[in-house]
């Protein structure tokens, strides 16, 4: 009973950050949704075709499963690295249509196994894992890198939440405001003087 609970609900949250993430590209350039736009150059494009492969993996290849698709080899050294960003040869739906391509193939995998069913990843230290490992780490790994999105896109043109109905949106006013406070608060933690034109 708990177990069919958890991988209901570990797959519905990892369900609801999928598309989350997605919507993060909706209404922005080419441009926008390749560019570096941290030292490192993590851009918005990359971070799903990264996604896409290392999940294809871990619900495909790690139970006996392999996407369909060719991916690159998880232990080709020459192209680590290269997943996070994405080619002028490589389009916007080119891209999120493999990854939903892959939610499908990694919805079947979890749907049809249990949650205690083994897998064996390779590239751990400690390979021998079952769904529940999988699921757990899948689900923290898009997390993390829909955390990443909502700061590149908040940087790009300011919107921020998890759909385009614009529920979690608010004014120029309400964000100027609220960085004030916090612009305040850690000034005075601080112990320096407030910037001019901070009261």
């Amino acid at each position: 009973m708990i177990d069919d609970f958890a991988k209901d609900y570990l797959h519905n949250d990892l369900r609801w950050i999928r598309e989350a993430l997605v919507w993060k590209l909706d209404g922005l350039s080419e441009y926008d949704i390749r560019r570096p736009l941290t030292m490192t150059g993590t851009n918005l494009l990359g971070l799903i075709k990264h996604l896409s492969i290392s999940e294809s993996r871990y619900f495909g290849e790690v139970f006996g499963r392999p996407f369909p698709e060719p991916l690159p080899r998880w232990d080709d050294l020459s192209a680590r690295g290269t997943d996070f960003w994405v080619t002028e040869q490589e389009s916007r739906t080119e891209i999120i249509d493999r990854y939903r391509r892959v939610w499908e193939h990694s919805d079947a995998t979890i749907i049809e196994l249990d949650i205690d069913s083994p897998g064996h990843v390779p590239w751990w230290p400690r390979p021998d894992v079952k769904l529940f490992n999988i699921l757990v780490h899948v689900l923290t790994e898009t997390s993390r890198h829909a955390g990443h999105a909502d700061i590149l896109r908040e940087q790009l043109d300011g919107a921020v939440g998890v759909a385009a109905d614009g529920s979690s949106q608010r004014d120029a006013a309400f964000w100027d405001d609220r960085r004030a406070t916090i612009e305040r608060a850690a000034q005075a933690a601080a112990g320096a003087p407030r910037p001019a034109g901070l009261a």
